[in-house]
């Protein structure tokens, strides 16, 4: 039996979106620079204008450094979060966390990290990364526990483990004003289960429909209990949101978008994930991929308005899964997730900036009203 969340936590409900250096997307070919700074700059300003409270900025082994971005970000905004995606075992953990703290500080409180274990041996082993797949989350599991100290704890300190090993490290510089530096963790097999459980503030998973996501914040759940948590980490939902004036309009988008995408600008993006992910015709390693797969299997449509083919065609890669309709209908389905416990959305387009730009003024402000009359209706009852 569920109940309704309390009204702290509609208050809580955070809304993400993601910038990236260029314009480019699984529909739009890239051109020109691969850092482009005027276009990193109005991405972000976009997103801080359509009222987001936080932008991931991801990882990939050959993409712009990510808190390098996120300070051109913060030096070009005023109050955004910045979720900065970040993999273990590139740098050693002691370098990392005066990184994070060091760019806190100049954004004044406004970091967190998405800590990305990394699902692929061949993506991996372009940084040199040759640990299989669950030695690769115990080493992770270590790199959190230096990264939680470093940041909670004052004095120096040493450190002997499977991975890591260090003696008297002092960092002098811990989060702005003391505060508690978030985690976020993302992952769907059991070994992320189980340190992600452990150690994230938030769990972020990619768009399943609405039964598979609760067993998944359920499983979450168990795993923090059984790590002596008393409360579980927050739960993270990213989708693709196609809008269109009228649903009729959404879905005609969405079918456009689909083309695009198994035309010659997909392919062109597919050779791309192909040359991180498995050779064409192995599936993908990574469990969150797989699970996506088997939903798009099951149908193309659930619940509400969560459509599917859009994972099919680019190979489960991402958060690729779309929610499809009308402000309304997608405000609507956004809000089905949070009434079974989602505290925090991120929605990207396959448009991205203009989509953020209507994003910002046709969703999220039916979202932010729809929280608050639930969160007023729960305190008056």
């Amino acid at each position: 039996m569920t109940t309704s969340p309390a009204p702290a936590r509609y208050d809580a409900v955070e809304i993400l979106g993601m910038i990236g250096t260029s314009d480019a997307s699984e529909i739009r070919p890239a051109s020109g620079p691969v850092v482009d700074p005027d276009h990193t700059a109005r991405f972000a300003r976009a997103h801080e204008d359509g009222g987001f409270d936080r932008v991931l900025i991801g990882y990939g082994s050959g993409w712009a450094e990510g808190t390098q971005v996120a300070a051109w970000a913060a030096a070009h905004t005023e109050r955004l979060g910045l979720l900065v995606a970040h993999r273990p075992g590139v740098v050693h953990p002691t370098l990392a966390s005066r990184t994070f703290t060091t760019l806190d500080h100049f954004s004044k409180g406004r970091v967190a990290l998405n800590i990305v274990t990394g699902g692929n041996d061949v993506e991996q082993r372009r940084e040199g990364d040759y640990l299989p797949h669950d030695e690769r989350y115990a080493r992770t599991d270590e790199y959190l526990q230096v990264l939680r100290q470093s940041w909670d704890t004052r004095g120096p300190r040493d450190f002997a483990g499977t991975y890591y090993r260090f003696e008297g490290f002092d960092p002098q510089v811990h989060p702005y004003e003391d505060r508690h530096l978030e985690l976020f963790f993302g992952g769907s097999s059991p070994a992320a289960y189980g340190v992600g459980a452990r150690h994230a503030d938030t769990y972020m998973l990619w768009g399943e429909p609405l039964a598979e996501t609760g067993e998944q914040i359920a499983t979450v759940a168990r795993e923090a209990a059984s790590a002596g948590r008393t409360t579980p980490p927050r739960t993270s939902v990213s989708f693709r949101p196609i809008l269109g004036r009228t649903d009729e309009d959404a879905w005609e988008r969405a079918h456009g978008i689909l083309d695009t995408i198994n035309g010659a600008v997909g392919r062109a993006f597919k050779e791309k994930v192909g040359r991180i992910h498995p050779q064409q015709g192995q599936g993908p390693q990574n469990a969150g991929s797989q699970r996506l797969l088997a939903v798009a299997e099951k149908g193309d449509v659930h619940d509400r308005c969560l459509w599917t083919p859009t994972t099919t065609a680019v190979g489960g890669g991402g958060n690729s899964t779309a929610l499809v309709g009308s402000p309304e209908t997608v405000a609507a389905a956004i809000l089905d997730y949070v009434e079974i416990g989602v505290d925090t959305v991120l929605i990207r387009g396959y448009d991205p900036l203009q989509d953020a730009i209507d994003y910002g003024r046709d969703l999220l402000p039916l979202v932010r009203q729809e929280l608050a009359h639930r969160a007023g209706t729960a305190r008056a009852s």
